[in-house]
């Protein structure tokens, strides 16, 4: 797939799937009742996104591909309840209330918790011991340690994060490998000592750098030349567009050694930067294989201490120190050794895993072909439709219908695909508009009706609007007063016009957020909380803005006249209501990128539009730039060259806050918060199992945040379900989904009419 990418446009990050479905009857979560259906024999056709066909529990990273393949495909070792809690102890059903209902819940395993005396934690996991995979092997504890070693291999390169956890013995397994893409680079061209790799394989990798990775490169310039403006030939000002410094005169091929010294010569990140040519589809195999080949360098450990079997269907897990994410992070999916390894391979005395360590190629070799032991099983990915089939081995019961068909189906055929019959089920982005769309359809007139059923459910994340404190700042500091001030000079605005935009977007399907955290979390803070505030809601001195009563213009003219003091606080130079010149480091001007298609479709285009307006009146220059393309998300903010953007986050069951504001963690750099407090309090909440400890100590992060001034929060949108109420029995709908319970977790009970 081709993806256009330009340094000085932007960006969507990614939302969470949730949906949703009325009725309070008491179920057994899960559970199938195979062959309760007339239709069972009639497919489901579901309208779904593209696919990239990397169905694998390791290596899947779009949301259509991990869904299809998490939910259907394969058997997740943990699940959280409608609530977001984890459940730990599922074998024999765990009943819990949500919304005045109580549902039991079937998971695969139970697992105890025990903190032990050294300050370790012990988490031990029992199976159950009546499971099969889909081809009938049944499931065993050494599919979950195979599993737990895949993703602890130092060559994997997936999604997972389980290797992060402080298991005792990960960093002396991970320890004194590196790649072979890595050392013939770092040997350079001229080297003569092939301790490491052969004299062939250095060839070919340079052979490589200098033909296909030159070719990409000049795809990007390329791109460069006909969209940005750059000069024909002109490698230095094209990468710099894409974010990268090299010297004057550089060739193309040295505009590849920096992408691949970026990436750690990982080919498969570094074709993220792909414009036209890619890595995946042009390098030879041999040197592909070099970024996913491990060599070790130095001592290694040939096992990790801390997993340890205690039986044919149970095993420990053992960390140094208490994680509160540790569990989320375990809920890995059980995947079968002997599938995506080699049982030859696999001998756990002897600490042989299923593969050889630091080569993973044979479970690569798997990634669009997944096998399971979840409802459904995988049949074949054929003309953009992926096919799956009943799984007569599931756990809980072969599923009603028997065959499935994840269609791919573009957003705006999605409501049109259902009402024709071409779809069944499918989710719209949900808008005003697409409410409208649907309840034309039914003869009430309402979303749910006789011809289409639509439900709703916060989605497990939010919308907001970001600023890189690196390039907002005042002098030197993103830290100082004054640097602050200049933000939240900019957020107050902005802030202001979220109400009325927000409505006219999406109507009752979104509300406005005040903190940047997901409102479906336990960790949000809610109104009824006594220090609950508006976001920008107060002005220099710390004196309310807004009183009751006023007019939505009002409000506008009370936060532009707000926005002043915080300027001239900042050090611009305010004469008569209007801004005359900028101190330091700062600007009159900045620019805020939407990705809206270049039509304005976007839920912030509004709010930008009308802070636009507020901003002239004063002398302050707001550059709204509508992006056509919006791909280049990533590699934007991962260089820091993003003032003003418009995007939106995923969210998890725990809030741990450490991937997006830690300074450590993976998303941090795109605001360029790094502050030793904020740090000290988001691992300070990793430490407690008290939620409301917890919690208490993520509303300081909260307020931290948002006195930083690097993020407006926005909305809290709703995700949809929509049914045919003509071909879906209505009646095996889940009940009461949630953002952490969806119409997936239940997709064997669900019926045809």
């Amino acid at each position: 797939m081709k993806k256009k990418k330009i340094v000085s446009l932007l960006l969507v990050a990614t939302m969470a799937l949730s949906m949703v479905a009325c009725g309070k009857k008491a179920d057994d979560a899960g559970k199938s009742e195979s062959g309760a259906s007339n239709g069972s024999d009639t497919p489901l056709v579901i309208g779904w996104d593209a696919m990239s066909q990397k169905f694998s529990p390791f290596f899947a990273e779009s949301h259509p591909d991990m869904y299809l393949d998490d939910k259907c495909v394969q058997l997740e070792l943990l699940k959280p309840d409608r609530a977001g809690q984890y459940i730990l102890n599922g074998i024999d059903g765990y009943t819990a209330e949500y919304n005045g209902t109580e549902y039991t819940y079937y998971t695969p395993a139970n697992i105890d918790v025990t903190e032990n005396e050294d300050g370790s934690v012990t988490y031990s996991i029992k199976l159950r011991e009546d499971m099969k995979f889909s081809d009938g092997e049944p499931v065993t504890i050494d599919d979950v340690i195979f599993s737990y070693y895949v993703v602890s291999d130092p060559t994997y390169d997936g999604p997972s994060t389980f290797a992060s956890l402080p298991v005792k013995g990960m960093e002396e397994y991970r320890s004194g490998v590196s790649t072979l893409s890595v050392l013939i680079a770092e040997a350079g061209k001229d080297n003569t000592d092939f301790t490491n790799f052969t004299e062939e394989q250095q060839k070919a990798f340079w052979d490589a750098c200098a033909n296909e990775g030159a070719a990409f490169a000049q795809s990007i310039v390329d791109y460069m030349v006909a969209n940005a403006g750059v000069a024909e030939g002109d490698v230095k000002a094209a990468a710099a567009g894409w974010g990268f410094d090299l010297a004057d005169g550089a060739t193309t091929e040295d505009f590849f050694m920096a992408i691949g010294e970026q990436y750690g010569w990982n080919f498969s990140s570094m074709d993220k930067e792909a414009a036209d040519v890619t890595i995946a589809d042009s390098f030879p195999e041999d040197v592909l294989a070099m970024s996913t080949t491990g060599v070790e360098t130095g001592e290694s450990a040939d096992h990790i201490e801390g997993i340890v079997k205690t039986g044919d269907y149970s095993c420990d897990v053992i960390v140094t120190e208490f994680s509160a994410p540790a569990i989320e992070k375990l809920a890995t999916d059980i995947a079968p050794m002997h599938y995506y390894g080699d049982a030859s391979l696999y001998d756990y005395d002897n600490n042989k895993f299923g593969f050889p360590k630091n080569d993973l190629s044979i479970v690569r070799e798997k990634t669009t072909a997944p096998m399971g032991a979840g409802p459904y099983k995988f049949v074949e990915y054929k003309n953009k439709i992926a096919y799956l089939e009943a799984n007569e081995n599931y756990y809980l019961g072969a599923p009603s219908i028997k065959s499935i068909q994840f269609k791919e189906t573009a957003g705006p055929d999605k409501v049109p695909g259902v009402v024709q019959g071409t779809i069944d089920l499918t989710e719209p982005s949900m808008s005003k508009a697409t409410a409208e769309q649907i309840a034309a359809e039914n003869s009430n007139g309402e979303i749910a009706g006789d011809v289409l059923t639509a439900t709703l459910a916060d989605n497990l994340g939010y919308g907001y609007i970001g600023m890189c404190a690196k390039n907002v700042k005042v002098g030197n500091d993103p830290a100082s007063e004054a640097s602050k001030n200049l933000r939240k000079a900019i957020a107050t605005v902005i802030a202001a016009y979220r109400d009325v935009v927000i409505d006219s977007y999406y109507g009752d399907s979104a509300d406005v957020i005040q903190y940047p955290i997901s409102n479906s979390s336990w960790a949000a803070p809610q109104k009824s909380d006594p220090d609950y505030e508006i976001a920008f809601s107060k002005d220099v001195n710390g004196d309310p803005i807004y009183t009751e009563g006023m007019s939505d213009d009002e409000k506008y003219d009370a936060a532009l006249k707000a926005a002043l003091g915080f300027f001239e606080a900042a050090g611009y130079t305010v004469t008569d209501g209007k801004l005359t010149a900028a101190p330091s480091g700062a600007k009159l001007s900045y620019e805020a990128m939407i990705p809206a298609d270049g039509t304005g479709d976007h839920p912030a285009f509004g709010i930008l539009t009308g802070a636009k307006e507020s901003f002239d009146k004063i002398g302050f220059e707001l550059v709204i730039n509508d992006l056509s393309d919006s791909s280049v998300l990533w590699d934007t903010l991962s260089a820091q060259k993003a003032e003003i953007w418009c995007a939106a986050w995923g969210a998890t069951p725990d809030p741990d806050m450490y991937q997006v504001y830690h300074s450590q963690g993976g998303s941090a750099y795109q605001y360029a918060v790094y502050s030793d407090e904020l740090d000290a309090l988001i691992m300070d909440a990793r430490t407690s199992a008290d939620q409301s400890y917890r919690k208490a100590v993520y509303k300081e992060c909260l307020d931290f945040i948002v006195d930083f001034a690097v993020e407006i929060p926005t909305y809290q949108r709703q995700n949809a379900v929509l049914y045919s109420s003509e071909r879906v029995n209505l009646d095996s709908l889940v009940k009461d989904p949630t953002p952490f319970w969806i119409y997936l977790d239940e997709i064997a009970n669900l019926q045809m009419q």
